[in-house]
């Protein structure tokens, strides 16, 4: 079948219903199209019988007459709430340098892209190299301090405390000096019984940087307080340690809280557990050597002529415990002067050996040394002065001894023979040793940052 046979066929079985058309009367325009039955154009935009062209024109004149929006982060939302703060874009900050330009210029086109990873900075070697350096110094700090405090443990242990009164309970440093008296009893069964043989005041000054030793003559006449004037060791006699210290305080003006009480054996095993000492001896005392080490044979056990000297002529000595101590207790050869001046060689090549003998020799040490000291020093307080040992090393060692030469004279009060000292000169012997600054010279204050 032919498209004009299709179409007539069609037309023919269409029912009849009335054609209306749009048209103006003299009433005005009349819609024909919205009258007819059917919703589907009813409520359309062309109900109203415009034509196309009109609906077009009407689209491009709400088109031009549309409200203009800001920019999109000035807008009202939907909900017409306002935007969080946070949530509004920045404005870049003023501060920006030209490197920074830079390098936003470099990443353009690279960074941009969505989940980028940003460059990493390459590392300075140089700052890495000393980050680790500082760590391992650090570490070895702690294990140095825990390896220390663990010795110290031990070799307090080992030790005897005892309580000194109310003298525990001022420092152990005052005005930047660490006072620690030393008593050496004379007692022949290891015991506290006794007068007290040798009292050298150690004296650690962070003022004027010095280690000053100082023996004090116990055959000085001072007021015993509470006993009256004496020879200055009957104090230990009278009141022990607690007296013995008020006694020098009272006495000499320089604040004493802290004391170790050392025995016999404790001398002997200490100069033992660094190897001995080399001395200079005279042929006079080589022969009093061996006299007191008669007396130290008999309390210990041992047959007569043991640990003889057998050098007879004068020279360096290398002596061990018995002998070392048998030395520092002779008397008879340069009165009582000569006998504390020993003492401090003895002790002083003692220091000399004893940073070695910790590392070599650390239990020997501490078994020959700590069973026979009696102190009323605390854990914290020698575990303190260990620590210190590094910046002691550098401080200056100064021996001396009270009454200073020129500064005493022989009296014989009540059938005893004693020194009649000058106080105030000594007392500013120590002042000055121990609380004066030293006076630094020209370069020094040049050099002095």
């Amino acid at each position: 079948m032919s498209n004009d046979r299709k179409v007539r066929s069609d037309f023919e079985r269409m029912p009849e219903k009335p054609i209306y058309y749009n048209e103006i009367d003299n009433d005005g325009y009349v819609d024909y199209d919205a009258k007819r039955p059917g919703s589907s154009r009813q409520g359309s935009r062309r109900s109203a019988g415009r034509s196309a062209d009109e609906y077009r024109e009407d689209v491009r004149g709400y088109e031009r007459n549309r409200p203009q929006y800001g920019p999109r982060d000035n807008r009202v939302r939907r909900d017409s709430r306002p935007r969080p703060e946070e949530a509004r874009r920045r404005p870049e900050p003023a501060h920006r340098d030209e490197r920074d330009y830079r390098d936003d210029r470099r990443r353009s086109g690279r960074d941009t892209r969505k989940n980028s990873v940003p460059r990493r900075k390459k590392k300075n070697p140089f700052k890495s190299f000393l980050i680790t350096v500082l760590v391992c110094v650090l570490i070895i700090l702690a294990i140095g301090m825990g390896f220390s405090y663990a010795m110290t443990k031990k070799a307090y242990g080992m030790l005897k405390y005892e309580s000194a009164g109310d003298f525990d309970k001022e420092a152990l440093t005052a005005d930047g000096v660490t006072n620690i008296l030393l008593i050496g009893n004379d007692s022949r069964l290891n015991g506290e019984d006794g007068r007290s043989d040798a009292m050298i005041l150690v004296s650690i000054s962070k003022t004027s940087g010095k280690i000053l030793m100082t023996s004090i003559l116990r055959d000085v006449y001072v007021e015993i307080p509470g006993y009256g004037s004496n020879r200055l060791n009957a104090a230990y006699a009278f009141g022990g340690p607690e007296l013995l210290m008020e006694t020098i305080q009272h006495n000499f003006d320089i604040p004493v809280s802290r004391y170790i009480l050392v025995n016999f054996e404790a001398f002997a095993g200490v100069v033992d557990a660094v190897g001995g000492v080399d001395i200079e001896l005279t042929v006079e005392e080589i022969g009093w050597v061996n006299a007191y080490l008669n007396e130290y044979n008999e309390l210990t056990g041992h047959e007569f002529g043991y640990n003889y000297l057998t050098q007879t002529e004068p020279g360096v000595i290398h002596l061990n415990g018995p002998q070392a101590l048998a030395y520092s207790r002779n008397r008879y050869v340069g009165t009582d002067f000569g006998r504390t001046e020993r003492q401090r060689k003895v002790m002083e090549e003692i220091i000399k050996k004893l940073p070695r003998a910790v590392i070599t020799n650390m239990d020997g040490l501490m078994e020959g040394l700590c069973p026979n000291l009696t102190t009323n020093l605390t854990m914290n307080e020698c575990y303190g002065l260990v620590l210190r040992l590094p910046f002691m090393l550098k401080y200056e060692r100064v021996s001396g001894s009270i009454p200073l030469e020129g500064t005493w004279w022989d009296q014989n009060i009540d059938g005893m023979a004693v020194l009649g000292i000058d106080f105030e000169a000594n007392k500013n012997y120590l002042h000055e040793n121990l609380y004066v600054k030293p006076e630094k010279t020209t370069e020094e204050e040049t050099t002095e940052p």
